[in-house]
């Protein structure tokens, strides 16, 4: 299928490019409706999720790393991430559960696949993928760096990279690295 073989190649770049370190944040936004084509929220699709979902979670597996799904602004961006997570980090919990119109089809998804799903209110994630341009920016740690791809694309939905890196302080006297 054409959407896994795009979100493989994403994920593959992706990884090669960002060094993660495993319980490290990757917060993820993503309009089923833009991937297949359609304006932003008005063409939701759980099987394009599940697809999704199931890669996301792979390449989250392979090195480690903890997902967080944002959900549509119907739930103020809310996002699900395993209980484990929310915990860990000291998470404001919400109190709701997402569904297609109210949260989207990937935050549904991943609400229904994961272990002990809970929906907090922000997170400070050190990753981002961005797929449909669902501005996911405000739950990144500063200072986000754009990652590039070969083909930012999936299905007919543009896809945006980041990594963050902790603030360089000190001015002009200051070593960032003794080499």
């Amino acid at each position: 299928m054409e959407l896994q073989r795009e979100i493989r190649e994403i994920l593959k770049e992706f990884g090669q490019q960002i060094e993660p370190k495993p319980r490290q944040i990757l917060v993820v936004g993503c309009s089923t409706s833009e991937v297949i084509g359609k304006k932003i929220g008005t063409g939701s699709s759980l099987e394009v999720a599940e697809f999704l979902y199931t890669e996301l979670k792979a390449f989250a597996d392979q090195y480690g790393l903890q997902l967080a799904f944002q959900c549509c602004e119907h739930l103020n961006r809310a996002l699900v991430v395993e209980r484990v997570v929310q915990e860990e980090k000291q998470l404001e919990e919400v109190t709701v559960i997402p569904v297609p119109e109210a949260g989207g089809s990937m935050a549904t998804v991943a609400y229904r696949n994961m272990e002990s799903p809970v929906v907090v209110e922000s997170i400070k994630a050190d990753y981002g993928i961005d797929i449909g341009d669902t501005l996911i920016g405000m739950h990144l740690k500063p200072v986000v760096v754009p990652v590039r791809v070969t083909n930012p694309t999936v299905g007919k939905a543009h896809v945006t990279l980041a990594k963050t890196r902790p603030k360089l302080i000190g001015g002009q006297r200051a070593v960032y690295s003794l080499k």
